[in-house]
């Protein structure tokens, strides 16, 4: 049977959404915490590097979606695509002749992009596994999603897979979902973009995070067969507190910082500790500790490699 033509716009002055979706080809739930966390690394450091808004994402056990804005080749200067080249190849390589017209289509391209996702990845598992051969299905799929309406649905769908799988109760328990990034790093990195498919309706940036939230726990307490949902007495309780995740909310969506950080206290206490052990591990340059958003005076630092 032959290909569905994929639909990608190519009109040069259209940004286009796309959800993504892509399975991989083994048998079972093939993903634990750790791949699910590689894979969710591997999707920031291309999400730099491609021209594209990420508004969300989830990282289930055999598949991932994104839901991501490419924008198009035209607004990409000559110096961002050599910004974005010295990213994918290292500020070592010098930019080759003649080639700056074919990096800007693929920087602004889906299809480069998921597929260096994905190869990543594919690199990444095989070595771990010590084992050969293909790790997806068939190709990824997209769908080109309208914005306003359309996005909002499509985000609270993304977000609410952990949900609807019975693996948690409320969507940003689940770490590896673009609701979980919010609620347990605070947008780390600046990671995702803070639109939610709100922004045609005018909603001010400061209220988008909370309308989004009220819409995604209303949806998700839906009944839809043969899936689990949010309780009625977890939306009465995200209700009662105005969708808001107060000061104890933050902090217990902080908890992760104490297992997943190398070192984690004020930040006097993360450097002094940092230049006792430096030594020891390697760094490619000086680590900065980072404040855990949501606890007042608390920084962290990732665990370092060890030389």
């Amino acid at each position: 049977m032959p290909r569905i033509p994929r639909m990608l716009r190519t009109d040069s002055g259209q940004q286009t959404v796309y959800h993504v979706i892509s399975r991989t080809a083994l048998d079972g739930l093939p993903f634990k915490h750790a791949e699910k966390d590689e894979l969710v690394r591997v999707i920031q450091r291309f999400s730099k590097i491609y021209a594209v808004d990420v508004l969300g994402f989830s990282a289930m056990s055999n598949h991932f979606h994104l839901l991501v804005e490419v924008i198009p080749e035209h607004l990409l200067l000559d110096d961002e695509v050599k910004r974005r080249f010295m990213l994918l190849y290292g500020p070592g390589v010098e930019f080759p002749d003649g080639q700056l017209e074919a990096f800007r289509e693929r920087f602004s391209s889906l299809s480069h992009y998921v597929k260096d996702i994905k190869q990543t990845f594919s690199r990444y598992y095989n070595r771990k596994k010590k084992r050969k051969g293909t790790l997806w299905g068939e190709r990824f799929k997209s769908v080109i999603v309208e914005r306003g309406n359309t996005v909002i649905n499509c985000l609270a769908y993304i977000d609410l897979n952990a949900v609807r799988a019975g693996i948690v109760k409320r969507p940003e328990d689940y770490r590896w979902c673009s609701i979980g990034h919010h609620a347990q790093t605070g947008n780390r990195d600046d990671f995702l973009s803070l639109d939610f498919g709100l922004s045609e309706f005018g909603v001010e940036n400061s209220q988008r995070l909370k309308k989004y939230r009220e819409y995604l726990y209303h949806a998700g307490s839906m009944d839809k067969r043969g899936n689990a949902k949010i309780s009625k007495k977890v939306l009465s309780e995200e209700s009662a507190e105005g969708f808001e995740w107060d000061r104890n909310r933050r902090f217990r969506y902080r908890t992760r910082y104490f297992t997943d950080s190398g070192i984690i206290g004020s930040k006097a206490f993360v450097l002094a500790t940092y230049e006792v052990f430096k030594d020891r591990f390697f760094a490619s340059r000086e680590r900065i500790p980072k404040r855990v958003k949501g606890v007042d005076g608390m920084y962290s630092m990732k665990r370092l490699t060890e030389s």
